[in-house]
């Protein structure tokens, strides 16, 4: 078992190995054809070289490293990510379990889920009054849906026979919600969360290109009006190398969350 295992992850790399090289063979095919204009991937590499050599360096408002930059985005999307949890999964639970909570709050999901992150921006600096406020209020009305839509599909998909055994041994709300509802419901829940947590992540730099200051979404902003395109080349792939991790990071919880019937 531990041979296969091994064996799994071997490939795996090769894979991923791979994919890398073929990026790279694609980018340096691009840069030819476009004669410079997007930047070698080994023009890119000096530059990001030299950004790695202090990557948490603070030389004023608009002079940080990639490393303070990647922080704070980070730190943004994590509290934006875990409010928003906390409002999807208590309601997500009280939807599945109640048609009446279903009915009432279904439609006000179904209007706002696809409003972009953007047109909520406005309304977060009226409530907040500073674009910190405003990015992590975005990131929250963003992040929720998915979370709520799967809790709320995981707890309404519990067998009858579940809540009749329940019922037989008289279980408290309280003991049904522990013993029944959120362990069945908890793998639908994860996948909620693996999802919420990609929008979050995707939402954070636009949210940073609108409020400015300091973060990855500011960072790629403030490359383009310095005509820097080998950072904004870097910022793509740190943004898309954290949301692999990421993702990784809540399938690997998913795998691990598996009820038992």
């Amino acid at each position: 078992m531990k041979q296969i295992f091994q064996i799994k992850n071997t490939f795996s790399l090769l894979y991923f190995l791979m994919s890398a090289l073929l990026l790279v063979g694609i980018w340096k095919v691009i840069s030819i054809l476009t004669e410079g204009e997007i930047p070698s991937p080994a023009a890119t590499w000096l530059i990001f070289q030299e950004m790695l050599s202090d990557p948490f360096y603070d030389y004023g408002p608009n002079d940080k490293g990639i490393g303070l930059q990647l922080w704070n985005s980070v730190k943004r999307v994590f509290i934006g990510f875990s409010l928003g949890s906390l409002i999807a999964i208590p309601l997500g639970m009280l939807m599945g379990s109640n048609k009446l909570a279903m009915r009432l709050f279904n439609p006000l999901v179904q209007v706002f889920r696809p409003v972009s992150p953007l047109a909520w921006f406005p309304l977060g600096l009226l409530a907040f009054k500073n674009a910190e406020g405003a990015t992590i209020f975005i990131i929250t009305i963003t992040s929720l849906w998915s979370t709520l839509i799967n809790t709320a599909f995981g707890v309404s998909s519990i067998p009858q026979e579940y809540k009749n055994v329940s019922t037989a041994f008289g279980f408290s709300k309280w003991k049904y919600i522990v013993k029944i509802m959120i362990p069945y419901a908890l793998p639908h829940i994860i996948t909620g969360l693996r999802l919420s947590i990609g929008v979050a992540w995707m939402v954070i730099v636009a949210g940073e290109m609108l409020s400015g200051g300091i973060g990855i979404g500011f960072f790629v902003w403030d490359s383009w009006n310095a005509l820097s395109l080998e950072k904004i080349l870097i910022a793509i792939l740190i943004i898309g190398i954290v949301g692999l991790l990421l993702d990784k990071f809540f399938n690997l919880i998913q795998k691990l969350t598996v009820y038992e019937n």
